[in-house]
């Protein structure tokens, strides 16, 4: 099935029910008064996350959706029926904007998070609602309002810890299908990878994280050339960037150039991706020989260190060398593999406890501050039974009364 990223639908909530105008007849019963009862509301309409679902190429055969409309009320003050709420399934990592505003309206990130998109009509009012002592025989009702309507677009986010990035060709795809049961396309001519992948890596037997592989970039990605600018999006959820270069293009070109190119394409896309944390691997290894790997892999980390102008930014992997230098790495033969995934996995690790560190610390800061406004709330409290009985005190003295005596009565 063709990968779909992107859908516009348009919405229409639930029309509210007219109010309605009735007065009471029964036998023997004379002028028995308005009983007109108020319309239901419309109902409104949500989005609901969907494990099962991995494209959005439902909502291109189904773009409009629709809630259903409240009942209008009836006679013997009875309210109509509530209209029908209608939940729309979406995949986990949708981005929800307003297609004629552009407006953010949210995103779709947790299951059964139910997100209400538009709201159902207001019901309408019966005329027992504006009787009065003065207006005993009303004739007034009031009509259902209309349920908002919006014009949405729909963006697919992919929700991975990791992703890749890279020249088409980098090895982007063999890395995925090495690494995991992901089976991408792979050729040896560029954008061979068209649509977005996602992968499982396991890692020892209680560990795994998710990698996602988009479409290789090239020069002027963020201009509209090529395809990988259109899949940028999906690397705005990831942890950790892997950026991938090949040690030895066979187009002879130098690898720290092409460093450069994706390295500015990521910051006239987004600045917010291109700080990232991301590392660098050297790809297709088995294809220098092994004694020469070393001095390569060395080379290329201090050319790009220079040209980044720092040494302590988090682009590169220092692996404990005083040069930094990038993980070496080749799919086909498995070299460095291993060390490259367990690396990813013990620091995924690292950025969960962190987490869950600054989790307590802030249930901790909050419980303080819980404590304390109690702690205020109870000073407030005894010294206003302070003022109380002092006052009282004052009160018993003006009568001629000792409130330290008892009286008997």
């Amino acid at each position: 099935m063709k990968f779909i990223d992107e859908a516009s639908i348009r919405v229409t909530a639930g029309k509210g029910g007219d109010g309605c105008l009735s007065f009471r007849r029964e036998k023997y019963i004379e002028r028995g008064g308005p009983d007109g009862g108020d319309g239901g509301v419309g109902g409104s309409i949500y989005f609901v996350a969907d494990k099962a679902l991995n494209t959005l190429v439902d909502f291109r055969f189904q773009p409009r959706y629709r809630a259903g409309n409240g009942e209008p009320g009836r006679g013997k003050d009875q309210t109509g029926a509530k209209g029908e709420d209608r939940y729309i399934r979406v995949p986990l990592g949708t981005s929800i904007y307003d297609d004629e505003t552009e407006d953010y309206i949210g995103d779709i990130n947790e299951m059964d998070e139910a997100k209400l998109i538009a709201r159902g009509g207001r019901h309408g009012l019966g005329n027992v609602r504006f009787k009065s002592s003065t207006n005993r025989a009303p004739r007034k009702t009031t009509s259902g309002e209309p349920g908002e309507v919006k014009s949405l677009r729909l963006e697919m986010k992919l929700i991975a810890d990791v992703g890749l990035l890279g020249l088409p060709n980098a090895g982007k795809s063999t890395l995925i299908r090495a690494v995991s049961a992901a089976r991408p396309k792979v050729a040896d001519y560029p954008f061979t990878t068209l649509v977005p992948n996602l992968g499982v890596v396991r890692v020892g037997d209680d560990q795994s994280f998710v990698i996602a592989d988009i479409p290789g970039l090239i020069e002027g990605a963020a201009d509209g050339t090529g395809l990988g600018v259109q899949f940028l999006k999906h690397l705005s959820r990831t942890r950790l960037l892997l950026h991938l270069l090949d040690i030895a293009p066979l187009d002879g070109s130098d690898p720290v150039d092409n460093f450069k190119v994706i390295e500015t394409e990521l910051r006239k896309y987004s600045t917010g991706i291109a700080e990232k944390n991301r590392w660098l691997v050297l790809t297709k290894t088995d294809l220098v020989p092994d004694d020469e790997v070393p001095g390569i892999v060395e080379k290329i980390g201090e050319k790009i260190m220079a040209h980044l102008g720092s040494t302590d930014r988090p682009v590169l992997h220092s692996g404990g060398s005083p040069v930094p230098v990038a993980f070496p790495v080749s799919a086909i033969s498995g070299d460095g593999i291993n060390t490259l995934m367990t690396s990813i996995a013990q620091y995924l690790q690292s950025l969960d406890e962190q987490e869950e560190a600054e989790e307590l610390t802030r249930s901790d800061q909050d419980q303080k501050i819980r404590n304390e406004i109690h702690e205020h709330s109870l000073q407030r409290r005894a010294e206003r039974h302070a003022r109380r009985d002092q006052a009282r005190a004052g009160e018993d003295r003006h009568n001629g009364n000792d409130p330290q005596v008892h009286y008997e009565p």
